[in-house]
């Protein structure tokens, strides 16, 4: 079998590649060396800019099959009937590290799913906790700079950490999540994942229900302790890459069961607390979970790159049944999701295979811009409505409408009755048993005692007493006995 030519990008052959050309033996380098300098200006241009957040990430390809008929709640084709199986791509990942960071540290987990519908690709963004830090995303920046590393000192800080979160009450819930037992997960394989938002469906009917996506491991939650954890970041700080790799190699591929909350639309106003608000679950007694399907990953990428890299999720990629909710959290990410990948890859990044829908064909006017790769032919017009074949409009709605009144403005979110910042907080606490909780309060007395600024502490403590007086009482007396040591 005879070699493939290697060849420069104009695919000419190379005669070289060991090699530069210079003037004579041991002269200096020629500028007319092509292949040389392209090799290099291609080398100097590899990278393109990291995400923000979600920087480190894992992915693979699989499907999701319908198990329970949910066409009572949503028309979205690929959830119409069950067995029907639709194929998918799922990216892991950490939220606040770089690219180069590792895999098995204390930090929410990304949890984004495409899902390759027959009626547009349908990407369902969220993470691997029920909730989060914030619910205003005019917050979002500031909040994720105080995470990342300190322009001064080039490193995470806890005063920065703990600074903001003492002027964000509503993170405590979170807080208590990720200083659990399960801030640490074991591998991606062994966490659960959450739509985290609230969504809206919408039945053939018309009718509008509110949603909550929650995709339980098949696998069983494993977790890691704070010494695991630095353990296994010592051996492997791609512990989490390494796992999921040779797991799906093997033939062991990772599984989850989607369950869904659903709440008529009509009840939301008069819920007990926002049920739009990012920092809160809503109680399985008040919304039990449905089940809806099961999610299968049995493929790896050919190209982490190509297909990790540079997969690009978005929550205002919607279907037909599917849609916003007035989750503030939400409405802004539509925005910030899209946006940042036109930054990162380009406008034209939905053209990328990993991207590009695979049960249906784009077909639109948008055109030109860079590395356009789908720019159509001389009968094609790029305006409409026209007098030709082009797309047009379907006139029916991808969900149902949302009713709005009052004035524009800054406004602070409606009060519910029991609308505050901490009593889910408590909640969770008292759910723990007496060593997940020793384990929280240590985990949150090891960073909050290493703040300089006692205001500061003394801001987060009173969080923590609010939540539940033990709570406060236990984390307080630990910071102090750090501190005095």
């Amino acid at each position: 079998m005879s070699k493939r030519v290697l060849t420069t990008e104009s695919g000419a052959p190379v005669a070289d590649n060991q090699n530069s050309a210079t003037a004579g033996v041991g002269g200096p380098l020629l500028l007319q060396d092509q292949h040389l300098l392209e090799k290099l200006a291609r080398f100097n241009r590899e990278r393109i800019p990291e995400r923000v957040v979600h920087a480190r990430g894992s992915g693979a390809y699989g499907y999701f099959e319908v198990t329970d008929d949910v066409t009572a709640y949503t028309k979205a084709a690929f959830l119409g009937e069950v067995g029907k199986r639709t194929d998918l791509f799922l990216r892991f990942s950490t939220v606040a590290d770089s690219l180069g960071g590792a895999d098995a540290v204390r930090d929410p987990r990304g949890f984004a799913v495409k899902f390759y519908t027959e009626e547009g690709n349908y990407d369902l963004v969220g993470n691997n906790t029920p909730v989060f830090f914030i619910k205003d995303p005019i917050k979002f920046p500031d909040f994720i700079h105080s995470q990342k590393r300190d322009p001064f000192t080039g490193k995470q800080e806890p005063d920065n950490v703990w600074d903001f979160w003492a002027h964000a009450p509503e993170a405590t819930h979170q807080i208590t999540w990720l200083m659990g037992d399960r801030g640490i997960p074991a591998s991606y394989r062994h966490m659960n994942g959450y739509g985290s938002h609230t969504y809206q469906w919408t039945n053939a009917q018309g009718e509008a229900f509110f949603v909550k996506y929650h995709f339980k491991t098949n696998q069983g939650i494993r977790c890691l302790s704070s010494e695991q954890a630095a353990e296994v970041v010592g051996k492997d700080a791609n512990s989490h890459q390494t796992d999921l790799l040779q797991a799906i190699e093997r033939g062991v591929n990772p599984s989850w069961t989607l369950y869904a909350q659903i709440m008529p639309a009509h009840e939301a106003a008069d819920y007990r607390f926002n049920p739009f608000d990012l920092t809160k679950v809503w109680p399985h007694a008040d919304y039990p979970l449905q089940r809806v399907g099961r999610l299968v990953l049995d493929r790896n990428p050919d190209n982490v790159f190509a297909e990790v890299e540079q997969a690009a999720f978005s929550p205002n990629n919607f279907v037909p049944g599917i849609g916003p909710s007035p989750d503030k959290m939400l409405q802004g990410r539509l925005f910030a999701y899209a946006d940042a990948h036109r930054y990162r890859l380009g406008v034209n990044h939905t053209q990328l295979p990993v991207n590009a829908p695979k049960a249906t064909v784009a077909d639109n006017y948008g055109r030109d811009g860079l590395m356009a790769t789908r720019n159509g032919s001389r009968h094609d017009k790029n305006y409409e409505p026209n007098s030709y074949s082009g797309p047009a409009q379907t006139d029916a709605a991808l969900s149902a409408p949302l009713a709005v009144a009052g004035y524009t403005g800054t406004h602070v979110a409606p009060l519910h009755v029991k609308d505050d910042d901490f009593f889910q907080a408590g909640e969770l606490y008292r759910l723990m048993s007496e060593e997940e909780k020793s384990r929280l309060v240590a985990n949150i007395a090891g960073g909050l005692s290493q703040v300089s600024r006692e205001d500061v502490i003394e801001k987060n403590l009173a969080h923590f007493h609010a939540a539940d007086p033990d709570y406060g009482k236990r984390v307080e007396e630990a910071v102090h006995a750090l501190r005095e040591d």
